[in-house]
């Protein structure tokens, strides 16, 4: 599944373990100065603008413009791949993505014709069999569709693009749909990188949630993930659950810490039962307060720094051989729509229902519901319900802010080289805003830098909001007024 929409948490400094690499700048922050000025809902910036500011005046007829646009490099730069698959055979109550819940599998059936019928438009616009460095298949559950739907839906994806030797291939994997001879299937598929949602091994967690499934066979589908050699194995968790106590999260942090996965995607739960439906099945009596989810943050946090993981920024953790982590030291972190990748910036061909694609300038999303995605592609066209195309405005602040996500510091002469704008001129409010987060030790304002500190990191997303023009134009910062 897609990550759940997010909050920002700072860190509750009193928790961490002195060996983390972090206690030399936070020791003397306090911890409830933190919270209320810092603690506040924004996006996730896995695209600049997010997508609630997508337009529907934005239709086919751009995007083919950009296809157009990139018709003279799609065989010397490679693009990334993504598929939705929105099925799913039960109902997780926490769930916040685009999905269908259904045990009727013969379902997938029209929805991967329709899925093969966008892959062959694309070709034929494209023109040409282009190169592709990345895979990745979200949901929904993509393991919902069996192992023939899978290798039909790899064949005929690798019938239109030419997949790079090295290419990663990446799949989000429910642990109750798959066993190690599934695994071992999925790895002949050529799938090299898997992801488990596991969320919490609290069974009463587990209930509260819908989503039962033992420690017991999470451990063997780590154990068969690694016999098979799968490059990467990331777990996602989620914090501020119904029936979740600092306790027995810190439980759940130590058992994975141990079962050793390459990542981890730590995502807060935001309860918005009047824009999700299956959320209103949570009893909100069961949610934890906000002092007990800074505290399971924190402690998360103490004890994958001490257990050996590197913090990668936002909401993800690796150990330091994984691509994640190399990146990150290397200064070589991009960001897209799956969150972190250690992969070279690229152009995003995205397929299925909701999906967004990313061309040089613009995005484009496609109808979110089957119906519409279905009823376009009937008429030849690729199903774009809306999209933007970025202003001059929009794509210096895209760089400022991916580069505050990615790398955690700005280079003033960069953007300036790269927009033609006087930085220090064309942002000089954004600098002023930016001086609570410099007198807290969260960045360092420099005569040609901003740069995040160490402890800034855990906040970096308010700091990058600052520059953000549509959050900066809001009438209000409402908690529900803009979730991306």
């Amino acid at each position: 599944m897609s990550a759940p929409l997010t909050r920002i948490d700072p860190l509750m400094h009193a928790t961490q373990s002195p060996a983390s690499p972090l206690c030399a700048e936070s020791h003397a922050l306090p911890a409830e100065n933190l919270l209320a000025r810092f603690d506040r809902f924004g996006p996730r910036y896995t695209s600049y603008p997010t997508a609630d500011r997508f337009v529907e005046a934005f239709d086919g007829r751009a995007l083919h413009t950009a296809i157009e646009d990139r018709r003279d490099s799609w065989s010397a730069r490679p693009v990334a791949l993504y598929v939705h698959i929105p099925f799913c055979e039960s109902l997780c109550y926490y769930c916040a993505c685009n999905k269908i819940v259904t045990k009727h599998k013969e379902r997938a059936t029209p929805y991967l014709d329709s899925l093969f019928r966008e892959v062959e438009l694309w070709r034929e616009r494209i023109g040409e069999r282009a190169r592709a460095g990345q895979l990745h298949l979200g949901g929904g559950t993509p393991t919902y569709l069996d192992d023939s739907q899978l290798a039909l839906l790899i064949e005929r994806l690798s019938s239109a693009f030419e997949f790079t030797p090295h290419a990663e291939r990446a799949i989000e994997v429910d642990p109750r749909t798959v066993d190690r001879a599934r695994l071992e299937r999925l790895r002949r598929l050529g799938f090299n990188r898997i992801s488990f949602g596991v969320q919490d091994l609290d069974p009463a967690v587990q209930e509260a949630v819908h989503r039962v499934q033992s420690e017991a066979e999470i451990a063997e589908l780590m154990r068969a993930a690694r016999d098979l050699r799968f490059d990467s194995i990331n777990i996602d968790l989620i914090y501020g659950l119904p029936r979740q106590t600092p306790a027995g999260f810190a439980r759940t942090i130590e058992r994975i810490i141990a079962l050793r996965p390459d990542r981890v995607a730590l995502y807060a739960y935001a309860h918005m039962p009047q824009r999700f439906k299956p959320q209103r099945r949570i009893h909100e009596s069961e949610l934890p307060p906000a002092a007990h989810r800074v505290t399971m943050l924190a402690q998360a946090i103490a004890a994958f720094s001490t257990g050996g993981y590197d913090y990668v920024g936002m909401d993800h953790f690796a150990l330091p051989q994984d691509a994640l982590a190399r990146a990150k030291r290397q200064g070589l972190l991009t960001r897209d729509f799956q969150g972190y990748t250690a992969n070279p910036e690229c152009d995003l061909i995205a397929l299925g229902v909701s999906a967004i694609s990313k061309l040089g300038a613009i995005y484009s999303q496609n109808h979110r519901d089957i119906e519409g995605y279905q009823e376009a592609l009937k008429t030849g066209n690729l199903p774009v319900m809306r999209g933007i195309v970025l202003s001059r405005d929009d794509l210096v602040r895209r760089s400022i802010i991916m580069a505050l996500m990615c790398q955690g510091e700005v280079s003033f002469e960069s953007i300036e080289q790269a927009h033609l704008v006087d930085f220090r001129k064309a942002f000089a409010s954004e600098l002023q805003e930016l001086a609570p987060f410099e007198a807290e030790n969260l960045i360092r304002i420099e005569p040609d830098y901003l740069r995040v500190t160490e402890l800034g990191w855990f906040f970096v997303r308010a700091i990058a909001m600052v520059f953000d023009r549509y959050v900066r134009t809001s009438v209000a910062m409402s908690p529900r007024a803009r979730l991306i």
